[in-house]
Formats: C-alpha cells, sequence, structure tokens
C-alpha cells in the first residue's frame, strides 16, 4: 500500500469520524480510530504508521507476538488492541502483549486474566464483549449474563471500561448499538467499542468510544 494512499485513507476515515461526532454533538477526538491490521504483515502497516496512526487492532496472539514487537521497538507511542477471541491459556500472554483487551466474556477468562495480571504487573484496559445479537456462532456474553460477569470481573480486579459487541451482519446495526450503549450506561461503563468499516459511522453518532476499522483503511483482504 502506497503511503499516499494510506495517508489519504486515514485523513478520508478520521474526517468521517469528526463529521460524525459533530453531528452528534461530540468531539472527534473522544473516538480511538483502532486500525484492523489482522492478517496484514509489517510492510502493509508500515505506510499507515507513517502517515500518523498509532492505534491497531490485532484478532490473534500469535499474529500480533510475531509483528508488534519490533513496530513498536521503531515507535514506542503504538498501542496494540486485541479484538478476536482470546482462549483463557493465552491470557498471560495476551496481558504482556496488548494494551487493551476487547472481548472478556466468561468467568474462566475473567479468572486467568486476573492471574496474569497480578503476575506480570501489566494491566490493559479491558471490554466486557456482549452478544448483542444473541447469536449462537459469536462470542461474548448474553444480555442477561452481564451484570454477573461485570460484577466478577470488577471483584477480580480487572480495569473493565466499556462494552464491545459485533451486531448481526445484514441488518441495521443501530439498535443493536444503541441497546449496547444502554447497557453501558446502566453499567456505569464510558466505553464503547462498536462500529467498523461499514457502520462505523452510525456508532459514532450513538456513542461509539472506540471504532475498529479494517477494510477501509487497508483494502479488501485476499
Amino acid at each position: 500500500m502506497p503511503s499516499d494512499t494510506a495517508q489519504s485513507r486515514l485523513a478520508e476515515i478520521q474526517a468521517r469520524i469528526a463529521r460524525a461526532a459533530t453531528t452528534a454533538g461530540r468531539k472527534p477526538t473522544d473516538v480511538a480510530l483502532i486500525a484492523i491490521s489482522k492478517t496484514h504483515d509489517a510492510e502493509a502497516i508500515r505506510p499507515l504508521i507513517d502517515a500518523g496512526q498509532r492505534v491497531f487492532g490485532e484478532n490473534r496472539v500469535q499474529e500480533a507476538a510475531a509483528k508488534w514487537p519490533a513496530l513498536r521497538e521503531a515507535h514506542p507511542d503504538i498501542r496494540v488492541h486485541l479484538v478476536g477471541q482470546l482462549q483463557s491459556n493465552k491470557a498471560r500472554e495476551a496481558v504482556e502483549l496488548f494494551d487493551a483487551l476487547h472481548s472478556v466474556d466468561r468467568p474462566s477468562l475473567v479468572a486467568a486474566l486476573a492471574k496474569a495480571m497480578d503476575e506480570s504487573g501489566r494491566r490493559p484496559d479491558c471490554f466486557i464483549q456482549v452478544n448483542i445479537g444473541d447469536e449462537p456462532q459469536k462470542g461474548g456474553v448474553a444480555v442477561a449474563d452481564l451484570p454477573a460477569l461485570l460484577a466478577e470481573s470488577r471483584a477480580a480486579g480487572l480495569p473493565v471500561v466499556g462494552l464491545m459487541a459485533v451486531p448481526p451482519v445484514g441488518v441495521d446495526a443501530a439498535p443493536y448499538f444503541a441497546l449496547l450503549a444502554k447497557l453501558a450506561r446502566d453499567s456505569a461503563l464510558d466505553g464503547l467499542s462498536i462500529g467498523m468499516s461499514d457502520d462505523f459511522e452510525t456508532a459514532v453518532t450513538i456513542g461509539a468510544t472506540h471504532v475498529r476499522v479494517g477494510t477501509a483503511l487497508f483494502g479488501a483482504r485476499a
């Protein structure tokens, strides 16, 4: 991806976020753009770094471990978020590697993360993932079970900062985003990780604090 393309794509996405935020009476700076760099190698990522992007998202611990330590050595201000599902046996590695974890969704993972954080001294921000569309194939805690998991996470000392969700494909995302925003308010949480390439502007108008954009920044994956 040529640098000018990376720069223009990034500028366009930032402008769209700013417009959506302004329309909703929000500050554009209240919305963090996470560039979803999963499946993209360091050569594809560097042009975005050069264009000024500093927050990136990965789906898998092993993939992130293979490329980010070297990239971050050159750019210590970069932050990497885990946005994919996390196995409990990868909790220690995830805590050491990531600055935020967006997919806390079950008691066994809460326990594994709490242990890893206590042992390592690192405490990445945590988002509880909610299965907002009640889809059996997706991760996330059921809406009805959210209060119990949140209480368990707080009791274990996890730094829970917000909620995350991926709405069902092919339907209007707005009602699902609005439901998650209500759940976050009811839970006294400010963070809202919602919105991807196709619907991030809607997410921003509804209160997203983090939008996860991949295709619109990197182009379609092979």
